[in-house]
C-alpha cells in the first residue's frame, strides 16, 4: 500500500512543479529604500515551542514575534477562545511584541495558567497565527510512603527490585544507590533496565545488602526524589567467603554449589512483543535475561542487517539503540539469550510511524497586479496527513469563495490577482501523531520601476575579459529592461552582449572600442527609470619575465627576475612569498627588492624554497613562481666500518652524508699513521661518487686509521670521523729507488744520488740502501756501500769517467728488488784546447758565415756542451756615431765535431771582432783566434722623430731628424702624403729630399683637409722602416705629437696658485696694517696713567695688560677723550696724516680694532690679527 501511495504523490508533485514553473513570482529585494514603502502582511520570526513545560518557581513567558508593514498588532486565544490579557493583572504583553509574560509575584498558581495558547499579528493587509502552545507546569510528586518487607532469596535465583517512581512532568530520570550514596555497580548480571527496576540475572551471597535504594531526578525542579531503601537477604548452601570473588562465574557457581539453569527473559516476557517508534526519534529495544551462569545477549534482524552507522549498543549489550529513526527502520528484531546450558529467543516487532513533515513548505508569494502564482503545501506522514488551509487565520471553507484563488489537492492556485486581495494563508497539516502550521502571504504589489544601485557607476575591465554592467532595479508589474552604448540601442544576442534575467549585461571578451557610456533603462506601465555607466577598457597585468628555477652555491647572492608590464593608470602592489608566506623587507631583513627583481644574499639552506612574484592591481592578477635550490658542500660521511682484512688489503665502508643538492662525485679516502707522521693525515686514494665500500690497497709494516672526505660540484665536506685502527705486518721492500743517478762534482769524484722510499714503502724497520758501482766495460768486481742516507760520494776516480750504478733497498725482513744499471761520470776538468782557424765567409748586412778547425774530443775532458761563440760590435762605420760594445753569445752545439755555422740579427754596416771557445757542463775552454769583419749597408731605420705643425689655415710645416740606426750613408728621405676624408683616401704625393733636409712646408687647400703623411729614410740598398702620422681636423687643433701646451701641465697650475695665494697673503697684511695704525694703549679714563707693568713690544707700541681690555666697547665720545700714545707703526706712517687716526664720527678705529681683535682671538694677549677671518672683521 505505501509504495502506491508514494508515487500518487510523486505525480501530484510532478503537476503542482510544472505549473510553479509556469508562474514567476516577484522577488522582493532587501533594500532598505524598497522596504521601507512596501507593504507587507504579517510574518511569524518567533515563537515557543508546541509543547511548554515551564518551572513553577520562574514567571511564565509565551514568546510570540512577527514583523509587517504596517506593524502587527497581537492577539492571543486560549484553549480555542479570545484570551484578554488586559483584564488579568497578572499578565502584560510586550511593547510591539505578542509575547506573554505572566507573574506570579502578587500570588496565583501557575497551575491556573495551564492550557492551549495561540497568538495571533495582525495589520491592514492579513493575519498570521503560531502554533498551538500546549502550556504545562512542571511536576515532581513526592514517592509515596510505604514499608518495604525485606527480600528473601535463594542463592543462584533471577530478583527484580521494582522501582515505580512517581508520575513527574517531564518523567524523571532514575539511578539506584546505596545509603553511602554511593551508586550500585552494575554489570553484566547486574543492571538497571528502561523502566528503572534493578535486575538480577542471578543472585550471589555478596548481593546481600540493606540499602538498595532507587532514587528519581527531576529536570525542571533539580531535586532528587528517594524511595525506602530494599534490605535483600540471601540464602546460600555454603558460608560466604569474600577471597571467593576473583574466581570466574563458571569456577564461582561451581564452588558455590548453584545449580546451573537454563535462560528465562526477565524483560519483556513471553517468546515476542511490539513496539512503536516515530520518524526521527530514537528507538529503545531491551533484553534482560536469567539463568546460570549469566547469559550473554546477541542482537539480529530479520530479512536483513543492522544498520550499523546508527546502531548502538548499550547496558552490556542489553540495550539496543537505533538514533533517528526512519521507515526502513521496520520489522523484527529478534534478541537471543543464552548460556552453556542453552538459548532463548524473543522477538520485538517494530512499526515506525512518522508525525507530519514537510515536503515543501509554502513561502511567501509577491505578485503583481493580473498576475498568476501559486501556494505550494506538500507534507508526508504515516498515517497520510489531512492538509487545511486558512485565511487569515480562519478555515478557507467558511469564508466568501475568491474567484482569484482556487484549491487544487496540497496548493492554492492565483489567478489574475488583484490589489487588496492580500493575505496571510495558513497550511496545516495533521494526523493522529501532530501537526505542521505554516504561516505564507500573498502581497498583491504594485510599483513604478526603482534603481537600487549607485549614481553614474564607473566599471574597470581588463581587455579580452568578461565586463558584467550590473544596474540592481525593481518594480511591479516586472519591468523591461533595455540597454544603450552612446545612444544606440544593444541587441544581446548570446555571443558579444548576453542578457540576464535580473537586467545584468554581460560582454563577452571586452575591447577598448566597447570602452563607452552605457545607459541602462528600466520600464512598465507605471513608469521608467534609467540610469548610466561608463566602462573603461585597461591593458592587463602580465609577468613578461619570469623567476626561473635557480641552483645556487651557499653564501653567494641569489636573484629571481619578476619583470612586470601593466596598466599605467592602475596602481600595482608587488608581493614575494616563499613557500606561500609574504616575505617582510625592512633594513634588517636579508631580502632586498628592487621594481624588477628579487636579491637574496648570503643564501643558506633555510633560504630554500618556492619564491613567488604575485603582482596585483584592482581589477586583475598575475603570479610565477620558481624553486631556489641551496647547493654546499656534502655532509661528512658517517659510521665509517673496517672489513674483509687481508695482508696488504681491508675493506673500507661508509655512510654516505647528505649531499645538500648536489650530488657527491668524488670519495677521498684518507689514512694517518702514528709511526712515520703521527698527526698527519695524507691522501690514499680517490673513488667515484656512487661508492661507499671500496678494497683499499695497503703498505706493510703501517699501522692505518682511516677518513672519508666527499666532495661535490661545491666543494669538499668536513672529514668523517676516523675509523678504528688497522695495522699491516711487515715486509722486504718492494720497491726500487727511483731518480738513481751519478755525477762528479769535481773531477776526481762521483756522487750517485737516489730518491729516497716513502714512508709507506719502508715495509719495516731498519731501512737501508745497498749502492753498487764499478767502471763501465770492465769485467771489475762490483764495489758496494750500504748506508741510510740518499746519496754516496766515490772518490780518487779519474776525469769523466763511465760507471755502471745500481741501487736496492733492504729492511729488518730482507732485501727489495734490485734496480736496472744506470751509467754515471765522474767530473768533468776545463778544456784543454780551442778550436783552432776561426773565419768568416759570406759576409752580408746582418748576418755571417763562421767556419773552424775541431778540437780533439778527448781534451774537452767532460761532456761536450757547445762551441760558444763571443762577439761584440766593435764601431759603427757611420762617422760619428756612437755604439754599445756589450759582448754577446751564441751557442753550437750539435756535437764536438762540428765545424760551421750562421750567426744572425747582426748591424748593417757595422765593424764586429769575436772569438770562440769550448764548454762542457762546467767549465770553458781557451779562446780561439780573434777575427774582425764588417757587415755591408743595410736599410736604414725609421726617422727619429716626424713632426707635423700647422702655422696657419694655409700651410702644414712637417719636422724630422734622421734614424738612430741609418744602417748606411743616407742618401736623402721620400715623403708621401695624400687626403683622407673619412673613409675616402686621394691619390698619393710623393716627394724626395736630400738627407741634410729635415723639414718641409705644404700648402693646403682649406684648414678642413686632413693628409695622412709616410716618411722614410734611403740608403743605397734602400728605403727603410715608414714613420706614419696624420694631420690634425682643424687650425685650432695644431700639434705636435711631441710638443706639449704648458697650460696643461701640473707643475705649472702648482706654481700659479702658490704665486696667487702668496700675493693675497700680502694683500691682506696690507690691509691689517692700514686697519690698525700700529698698536695703541687705550684708556677708559682721560687722565689714567699708565700701568707699571706694561711691557713694550719689538715695533716699539705697547701691550697693557688690565681689566679694562675685557670691558666693552665705549661709547665715540669716551674714545676722543682717552689718552693715546702714537707707536712708530701709527696710521701717520700710511701717509694717512694726523686726522686719519679719526673716523667720521670723531671716534678713534684703533679701539675698535683692537677691542674686536681681542674678543675673535679669546683673550690672546696679543693685538695683531691671528688670522685673515679677524682681518676681514678689522676692515669691517
Amino acid at each position: 500500500m505505501w509504495p502506491q501511495v508514494q508515487w500518487a504523490f510523486l505525480a501530484v508533485l510532478s503537476i503542482i512543479v510544472l505549473l510553479w514553473e509556469a508562474t514567476a513570482a516577484i522577488e522582493v529585494p532587501s533594500d532598505s529604500r524598497i522596504q521601507q514603502d512596501l507593504k507587507q502582511p504579517p510574518t511569524i520570526v518567533k515563537q515557543s515551542v508546541k509543547d511548554y513545560i515551564v518551572d513553577p518557581r520562574d514567571n511564565i513567558i509565551i514568546e510570540c514575534e512577527a514583523k509587517g508593514n504596517p506593524v502587527p498588532t497581537f492577539s492571543w486565544r486560549r484553549n480555542g477562545k479570545f484570551f484578554n490579557a488586559e483584564k488579568d493583572p497578572r499578565v502584560s504583553m510586550r511593547k510591539r511584541s505578542g509575547t506573554l509574560e505572566i507573574s506570579f509575584r502578587s500570588g496565583g498558581k501557575p497551575e491556573d495558567y495551564e492550557g492551549e495558547y495561540q497568538c495571533f499579528a495582525m495589520n491592514d493587509i492579513g493575519i498570521a497565527i503560531s502554533n498551538k502552545i500546549l502550556l504545562r507546569v512542571s511536576k515532581s510528586p513526592l514517592w509515596p510512603k510505604e514499608v518495604l518487607e525485606p527480600i528473601v532469596v535463594s542463592e543462584g535465583s533471577p530478583l527484580v527490585l521494582v522501582c515505580h517512581p512517581p508520575p513527574g512532568l517531564p518523567p524523571p530520570t532514575t539511578f539506584w544507590m546505596n545509603s553511602a550514596m554511593t551508586p550500585i555497580s552494575q554489570d553484566k548480571r547486574v543492571s538497571m533496565g528502561l523502566n528503572g527496576d534493578l535486575y538480577f540475572s542471578n543472585v550471589l551471597a555478596s548481593d546481600a545488602n540493606t540499602d538498595y535504594s532507587c532514587n528519581a531526578r527531576f529536570l525542571f525542579t533539580h531535586t532528587i526524589q528517594q524511595k525506602n531503601p530494599f534490605t535483600l537477604k540471601v540464602l546460600t548452601k555454603e558460608p560466604y567467603n569474600a577471597t571467593l570473588t576473583s574466581l570466574n562465574d563458571t569456577d564461582l557457581y561451581v564452588v558455590r554449589n548453584i545449580p546451573e539453569t537454563t535462560p528465562t527473559f526477565l524483560s519483556p516476557s513471553g517468546i515476542s512483543s511490539s513496539k512503536m517508534a516515530l520518524r526521527g526519534e530514537e528507538l529503545l529495544l531491551e533484553c534482560i535475561a536469567a539463568g546460570v551462569p549469566t547469559p550473554g545477549i546477541k542482537w539480529f534482524k530479520k530479512g536483513g542487517d543492522l544498520p550499523e552507522k546508527k546502531v548502538k549498543f548499550e547496558n552490556f549489550n542489553k540495550t539496543l539503540r537505533i538514533v533517528s529513526v526512519s521507515e526502513e527502520d521496520t520489522g523484527e528484531y529478534v534478541c537471543m539469550a543464552g548460556n552453556k546450558i542453552g538459548s532463548i529467543r524473543h522477538t520485538v516487532s517494530v512499526q515506525v510511524k512518522a508525525a507530519p513533515y514537510w515536503l515543501q513548505k509554502p513561502t511567501n508569494l509577491v505578485l503583481a497586479p493580473n498576475e498568476n502564482g501559486q501556494l505550494v503545501c506538500l507534507a508526508s506522514g504515516n498515517p497520510k496527513p489531512s492538509i487545511q488551509w486558512l485565511i487569515n487565520g480562519e478555515p478557507i471553507e467558511s469564508l466568501t469563495p475568491n474567484l482569484s484563488a482556487k484549491v487544487v489537492d496540497d496548493s492554492i492556485i492565483f489567478n489574475s490577482v488583484q490589489i487588496g486581495s492580500s493575505a496571510v494563508y495558513q497550511c496545516n497539516a495533521s494526523n493522529e501523531h501532530g501537526y505542521l502550521l505554516a504561516n505564507a502571504f500573498v502581497s498583491v504589489l504594485d510599483m513604478a520601476p526603482r534603481l537600487l544601485g549607485p549614481k553614474n557607476q564607473l566599471i574597470k575591465v581588463i581587455e579580452k575579459h568578461r565586463a558584467m554592467l550590473d544596474c540592481p532595479f525593481f518594480g511591479s508589474p516586472v519591468p523591461e529592461v533595455r540597454w544603450f552604448k552612446n545612444g544606440l540601442g544593444i541587441a544581446p544576442d548570446n555571443i558579444k552582449y548576453k542578457l540576464h534575467n535580473n537586467g545584468t549585461l554581460e560582454i563577452q571578451h571586452v575591447r577598448f572600442e566597447d570602452q563607452g557610456t552605457y545607459t541602462f533603462v528600466a520600464n512598465n506601465i507605471l513608469g521608467q527609470a534609467e540610469e548610466k555607466i561608463n566602462l573603461e577598457v585597461k591593458n592587463p597585468t602580465r609577468i613578461v619575465r619570469a623567476p626561473q628555477n635557480l641552483s645556487v652555491n651557499r653564501g653567494s647572492t641569489a636573484r629571481f627576475d619578476c619583470k612586470i608590464e601593466h596598466d599605467q593608470t592602475l596602481s600595482i602592489l608587488v608581493t614575494w612569498l616563499r613557500n606561500d608566506k609574504p616575505l617582510h623587507f625592512g633594513w634588517m631583513s636579508k631580502f632586498k627588492k628592487d621594481e624588477d627583481s628579487l636579491s637574496i644574499p648570503n643564501v643558506n639552506s633555510d633560504d630554500e624554497g618556492t619564491y613567488m612574484c604575485m603582482v596585483k592591481s584592482e581589477l586583475d592578477q598575475d603570479f610565477a613562481s620558481a624553486r631556489l635550490t641551496v647547493l654546499d658542500r656534502p655532509d661528512p660521511p658517517e659510521d665509517l666500518e673496517l672489513s674483509d682484512p687481508e695482508a696488504r688489503s681491508v675493506r673500507l665502508t661508509w655512510v654516505p652524508g647528505n649531499d645538500n643538492n648536489s650530488p657527491v662525485t668524488e670519495f677521498l679516502v684518507q689514512y694517518e699513521e702514528d709511526r712515520w707522521r703521527p698527526g698527519e693525515w695524507q691522501n690514499l686514494s680517490s673513488y667515484s661518487g656512487d661508492q661507499n665500500s671500496v678494497n683499499l690497497q695497503l703498505s706493510p709494516y703501517v699501522n692505518y686509521r682511516f677518513r672519508v672526505v666527499a666532495i661535490n660540484s661545491v666543494g669538499p665536506s668536513l672529514p668523517s670521523r676516523p675509523s678504528t685502527h688497522y695495522k699491516t705486518n711487515g715486509a722486504p721492500p718492494d720497491v726500487i729507488p727511483h731518480g738513481l743517478k751519478g755525477w762528479g762534482t769535481r773531477k776526481t769524484n762521483m756522487e750517485i744520488t737516489w730518491q729516497p722510499l716513502l714512508d709507506t714503502q719502508r715495509n719495516g724497520p731498519e731501512l737501508r740502501y745497498v749502492v753498487s758501482w764499478r767502471r763501465k766495460d770492465s769485467q771489475d768486481e762490483w764495489n758496494n756501500v750500504t748506508t741510510t742516507s740518499s746519496k754516496h760520494v766515490v772518490s780518487n776516480t779519474e776525469t769523466y769517467v763511465p760507471y755502471e750504478i745500481k741501487i736496492q733497498a733492504l729492511n729488518e725482513y730482507g732485501r727489495g728488488p734490485e734496480s736496472d744499471i744506470v751509467i754515471g761520470y765522474s767530473g768533468e776538468d776545463r778544456p784543454s784546447t780551442a778550436p783552432a782557424e776561426l773565419r768568416v765567409t759570406k759576409v752580408e748586412s746582418t748576418k755571417v758565415n763562421l767556419h773552424w778547425v775541431p778540437a780533439d774530443p778527448t781534451s774537452v775532458h767532460g761532456e761536450f756542451k757547445e762551441y760558444r761563440l763571443y762577439y761584440w760590435r766593435e764601431a759603427s762605420l757611420v762617422k760619428g756615431l756612437k755604439v754599445n760594445k756589450e759582448k754577446k753569445t751564441k751557442g753550437f752545439s750539435n756535437d764536438v765535431s762540428q765545424k760551421s755555422g750562421i750567426l744572425t740579427d747582426l748591424v748593417p754596416y757595422s765593424k764586429y771582432k769575436m772569438y770562440m771557445v769550448v764548454a762542457n757542463n762546467k767549465f770553458e775552454g781557451p779562446q780561439s783566434n780573434i777575427v774582425e769583419f764588417q757587415t755591408k749597408e743595410g736599410l736604414p731605420g725609421a726617422p727619429k722623430f716626424f713632426r707635423i705643425v700647422q702655422r696657419n689655415s694655409e700651410t702644414l710645416h712637417l719636422e724630422w731628424d734622421k734614424p738612430v740606426e741609418p744602417n748606411g750613408i743616407l742618401i736623402g728621405y721620400t715623403l708621401q702624403y695624400k687626403t683622407v676624408n673619412g673613409t675616402e683616401v686621394g691619390s698619393p704625393q710623393v716627394l724626395s729630399f736630400f738627407p741634410n733636409v729635415t723639414d718641409y712646408t705644404i700648402q693646403i687647400p682649406d684648414r678642413f683637409t686632413r693628409y695622412k703623411f709616410y716618411l722614410t729614410a734611403r740608403t743605397q740598398v734602400g728605403s727603410g722602416d715608414f714613420y706614419v702620422e696624420e694631420s690634425p681636423y682643424s687650425t685650432n687643433e695644431a700639434y705636435s705629437k711631441d710638443q706639449v701646451d704648458i697650460a696643461t701641465q701640473g707643475w705649472f697650475i702648482g706654481l700659479m696658485c702658490a704665486i696667487a695665494l702668496l700675493v693675497l697673503i700680502l694683500l691682506i697684511v696690507g690691509f691689517i696694517k692700514r686697519s690698525r695704525g700700529g698698536k695703541y694703549p687705550v684708556r677708559d679714563k682721560k687722565d689714567l696713567p699708565l700701568d707699571p707693568v706694561d711691557q713694550k713690544d719689538q715695533d716699539g707700541s705697547f701691550d697693557y695688560h688690565s681689566d679694562e681690555d675685557n670691558k666693552p666697547l665705549q661709547g665715540s665720545q669716551t674714545s676722543l677723550e682717552g689718552n693715546v700714545k702714537e707707536s712708530d707703526d701709527s696710521l701717520v706712517d700710511y701717509g694717512e696724516g694726523g686726522n686719519g687716526q679719526f673716523n667720521e664720527d670723531g671716534s678713534f678705529i684703533g679701539q675698535y680694532t683692537v677691542k674686536k681683535d681681542k674678543e675673535e682671538t679669546e683673550g690672546n694677549e696679543s693685538s695683531e690679527a691671528t688670522s685673515p677671518v679677524n682681518a676681514i672683521y678689522s676692515l669691517a
